[in-house]
């Protein structure tokens, strides 16, 4: 799960971690009260959840009233990366001496919290992970220990000289580190850090995605939740049992197992198709699973063939079929099914499907050419 930049500014405040004086719009004339209200300069920025914003247009600088109303005009309703921007985040100009990245993710390597620090800060980070690999400093944070003060420090000396500011950033790592814990975040970047004129750090961009499987326990994090179409459709088939994931392709895929379904999806990109979805209806034997998925693979207007793949254990073939049957009497499905049932139940299930003169292959590679095929023709 993400959330906006503005939303993780606010949990760095709570932390005390120095932000800028900003103010969240959603119309061109609270733009220009929140201008007036902030003082010149400043900078307009699109709340979406995307990165590369300033490389779309969607974060401006505005010396004067007319500009910031420019800015915002622009802003407000454009396209990035598929995302509308529907309000922006109107944040005070700060002069600043330099800029740098911190971050904090979860490293599978060594199971632990990692922490990344680059002198590059105000780019986007994976730019300088592959332009400048070096330029990134790698932590990782033992977590019986956590953030401890020497390696905070630590990590301060790599950016800073002036004792000043690592003072500070000691601090401010540890909070950063606190945050993570505290909010079962899988992701907290600040870039840019910057050093103000004054001497100061301060955060002037915030980063932050949390463990969607922590939700549970984190409901005010979760209260901030904005999800796409796609991700809406995610949460539906949860609550109905599904574990969907949609993809650019056009053939619908419906397998119980999530290793079957990982399979399946690789032989049709092996024959030279394209899956439009990961979708296990998992270990159950209930019909009403089998209608919920096909509703789901129809409401993909990208679906152009449904391709069914079940190898019967826990899950009998002859309740899969009963209920594509009976998706098939509630839903219009107007375009082709190719069927593979194999194991358990699965004579009578053929002979279930068959009585609907439904097509039917007998094995993976056959019913990933034909939907293939039936996709091409």
């Amino acid at each position: 799960m993400k959330i906006h930049e503005y939303q993780s500014k606010e949990i760095f405040s709570r932390y005390s971690i120095p932000v800028t004086n900003e103010v969240l719009c959603y119309t061109i004339d609270e733009v220009v009260v929140a201008t007036a209200k902030l003082g010149l300069p400043v900078v307009v920025k699109a709340q979406v959840h995307a990165g590369g914003r300033g490389k779309a247009g969607g974060v401006k600088l505005a010396r004067t009233a007319e500009e910031a109303r420019e800015a915002g005009a622009k802003i407000l309703g454009m396209d990035i990366k598929g995302y509308t921007v529907e309000k922006v985040l109107v944040a005070q100009g700060v002069q600043f001496n330099s800029e740098f990245y911190v971050g904090l993710t979860i490293d599978r390597n060594s199971k632990s919290v990692i922490f990344m620090a680059s002198a590059e800060g105000g780019v986007e980070i994976e730019e300088v992970a592959k332009e400048n690999p070096e330029a990134i400093h790698k932590f990782v944070i033992d977590p019986d220990l956590g953030m401890t003060a020497f390696l905070a420090r630590k990590i301060a000396f790599k950016l800073f000289s002036d004792f000043s500011l690592v003072k500070q950033a000691v601090e401010l790592f540890q909070k950063l580190y606190q945050i993570f814990i505290d909010t079962d975040a899988s992701l907290v970047e600040i870039n840019p850090l910057v050093v103000t004129h004054q001497g100061k750090l301060l955060a002037l961009d915030g980063k932050m995605n949390f463990d969607d499987n922590a939700l549970y326990r984190q409901p005010e994090i979760e209260a901030l939740n904005e999800p796409t179409e796609d991700e809406k459709k995610e949460i539906e088939a949860k609550d109905s049992g599904l574990s969907y994931i949609r993809l650019d392709g056009n053939i619908g895929c419906m397998v119980n197992g999530a290793g079957l379904a990982m399979a399946t999806m690789d032989v049709i990109k092996y024959f030279g198709g394209s899956p439009a979805n990961f979708l296990d209806i998992g270990g159950s034997s209930n019909p009403q699973k089998v209608i919920d998925a096909m509703t789901l693979l129809m409401s993909d207007q990208n679906v152009k063939v449904i391709m069914i793949n079940i190898f019967g254990g826990i899950t009998r073939c002859d309740d899969v079929a009963k209920g594509l049957i009976a998706a098939l009497d509630q839903i219009q499905v107007d375009i082709p099914i190719v069927i593979r049932l194999s194991g358990t139940n699965a004579e009578e299930g053929l002979r279930i499907i068959s009585e609907k003169n439904l097509p039917v292959v007998g094995s993976l590679s056959e019913a990933a050419q034909e939907a293939i095929r039936l996709v091409n023709n």
